[in-house]
């Protein structure tokens, strides 16, 4: 559903982003496009993929031309090398005005919000000096890799430190990401639960039964990057195929990791039990999902700590009545209980992780009756209304305004 914002006596929020959206972005989506006590115009840097993502309120801000500081080589060394605060906080001379990225200050006073949620934490970073200069309260979400991306940079995490005081509330995804964003210095009386919002149809809901001709069908949803375990999977697969020849390892998804991949399928000769789907539309998804046994999904820390919250889509199979193979990493366990609706090993473990496969396909009973209970689980904790309420409360909170 996508809601017009029609109703003036509902408070403003302004819904700011790097790009709306990127096809990934689902999550966001439904966020922004569904919430019921506050109206939203979303702020971006770019608009893409308008057909997957219809909206009607977005503003494409403009970029701004950056000034010079005329004819003073010493008050431009000065700030950009000794002090290191470039562009300059304030006017230096007669001939530099305030310069900011975007005018994100100009549009912000131009529709006068009651509040702004920046979405994903390296956004806040590159616009915080400009939700300064504007002056009103802001919050900002954290969804994964971005409690990580770009610490590696030179007074990157100083940067953050500022976020985190200067922001009313900060929003995360799974509780493993509140951890470690107060390991990263962030107030633990700022910080609040913010989960993936998951809309359920009970007609979309199947209870999942063992195929008679052991053609089992096993489904991955995910972008193909580092820490989704794809090569985890391989090694595991390789077991699992001796007593399962004919199952079929469904990978839907691309990303730069595609090709390698391919290239470590093709080489242990899994070419007749892997399908790559690529990049697929919500409804083919939930054609995949419909199709499949299992979701599976064994993401693994990388080398640059990058971690999980809650994966979306393995929400949307266990809404659709998937159990799950994946493993005790980030926010995977407070999705997924291990023995009622899923089976949970732990990472870069292919022995682990294809026992688990082959106890789901081997074991009587066991896929039907933690079938219905992924389903359940998914309704009662990630339904799409009392998330955005609980979202929506934030915004009360962060504003200091209850709205009737």
């Amino acid at each position: 559903m996508v809601k017009k914002n029609t109703t003036q006596q509902k408070p403003l929020v302004i819904s700011a982003c790097g790009t709306f959206l990127k096809p990934e972005m689902q999550s966001v989506y439904r966020q922004i496009a569904n919430l019921q006590r506050y109206e939203t115009v979303v702020f971006a840097e770019q608009h893409q993929n308008a057909e997957l993502f219809p909206f009607d309120d977005v503003v494409v801000m403009e970029k701004q031309v950056r000034p010079r500081l005329k004819g003073n080589f010493i008050l431009r060394f000065w700030y950009k090398y000794v002090i290191k605060q470039w562009p300059p906080p304030r006017p230096v001379n007669r001939e530099v005005k305030p310069y900011y990225p975007y005018n994100l200050p100009d549009l912000l006073n131009q529709h006068d919000p009651a509040l702004v949620h920046v979405y994903y934490g390296h956004k806040a970073v590159k616009y915080r000096h400009m939700l300064g200069a504007w002056g009103g309260p802001w919050i900002v979400s954290f969804h994964g890799v971005d409690v990580v991306k770009f610490f590696d940079r030179e007074g990157y995490a100083e940067k953050m430190q500022r976020v985190f005081r200067e922001a009313k509330l900060v929003l995360a995804r799974s509780e493993s990401l509140l951890v470690k964003l107060e390991e990263l210095g962030c107030p633990k009386e700022k910080l609040r639960l913010n989960r993936t919002p998951i809309p359920f149809d009970d007609s979309q809901t199947l209870i999942r039964k063992a195929p008679k001709d052991g053609n089992w069908r096993i489904v991955q949803a995910s972008r193909l990057i580092a820490k989704k375990g794809l090569f985890t999977t391989l090694k595991a697969l390789e077991e699992m195929v001796k007593v399962w020849p004919k199952l079929r390892f469904v990978l839907c998804g691309d990303g730069p990791s595609r090709l390698e991949f391919e290239e470590a399928v093709n080489a242990i000769g899994l070419g007749d039990n892997v399908e790559l789907r690529g990049w697929m539309t919500q409804d083919e998804l939930k054609e995949e999902f419909r199709k499949a046994h299992f979701f599976w999904h064994p993401s693994e820390l990388t080398e640059t700590d990058d971690q999980e919250g809650v994966p979306n889509a393995m929400l949307e199979a266990m809404a659709a009545g998937l159990p799950v193979v994946a493993t005790l990493h980030g926010g995977i366990p407070e999705a997924v209980t291990h023995g009622s609706d899923g089976l949970l090993v732990t990472e870069k473990s292919p022995n682990d992780l294809a026992a688990a496969g082959l106890r789901m396909m081997s074991e009587e009973g066991l896929l039907e009756n933690m079938s219905a209970a992924a389903a359940k689980s998914v309704r009662e904790n990630f339904g799409l209304e009392s998330r955005l309420a609980a979202l929506e409360d934030c915004y009360d909170e962060a504003i200091q305004t209850k709205v009737g």
